[in-house]
């Protein structure tokens, strides 16, 4: 019986070790090889050289002369150590008041869905080029840029399907916002 108990006990130490310790930093080893910026979270950094953001977490922004992202349901908002989302069913008043802010604050006309709904992970960091176009009026105004130059900026941070049919078109809100700024700077 001991015998069996102590080639049980080293057979658990000896796998946790493995496959809790030792695959962990084989993989990240590889990963960091491998593809360095994503495995270090795609960081962006501004001019100064600063982090400001990742390209895979969404974070708030406010303000007429930026581009909004997706509302948050992750704690306070864009908390990655509360990413969830909010659980609240269709039929739920919370979550009708919540979304009925949203389009009241976003102005006139029909908006689309993504300027007013959570994500499941409240982290997402982009949004669909109709939400982009959608907010392209206010921006420009704010910006004192014409509507066609905004438009031309966000189409070249607009990124297709993967593959051609994998996903669908997106924008990262925190890429556009940045190209902003520095054309802004220039």
């Amino acid at each position: 019986m001991k015998k069996h108990l102590l080639t049980s006990v080293l057979y658990t130490i000896i796998t946790a070790l493995l496959l809790g310790l030792g695959y962990p930093l084989a993989i990240t080893a590889i990963a960091r090889v491998a593809f360095p910026a994503k495995a270090d979270g795609q960081l962006l950094h501004n001019a100064q050289g600063d982090i400001t953001g990742s390209a895979l977490l969404g974070q708030a922004f406010t303000g007429a002369t930026y581009f909004h992202s997706r509302p948050s349901a992750a704690g306070t908002g864009y908390d990655a150590s509360s990413s969830s989302g909010s659980n609240l069913g269709p039929t739920n008043k919370a979550l009708a008041d919540r979304v009925q802010g949203s389009v009241t604050a976003e102005g006139a006309g029909p908006v689309p869905v993504d300027l007013v709904t959570t994500s499941a992970s409240g982290l997402d960091p982009d949004i669909t080029p109709a939400a982009a176009a959608f907010q392209v009026p206010r921006v420009a105004k704010a910006r004192g840029l014409s509507e066609a130059q905004l438009r031309s900026i966000v189409a070249a941070h607009t990124t297709p399907r993967q593959f051609g049919l994998l996903g669908e078109p997106r924008v990262n809100v925190l890429l556009l916002n940045q190209a902003l700024d520095q054309a802004a700077a220039r």
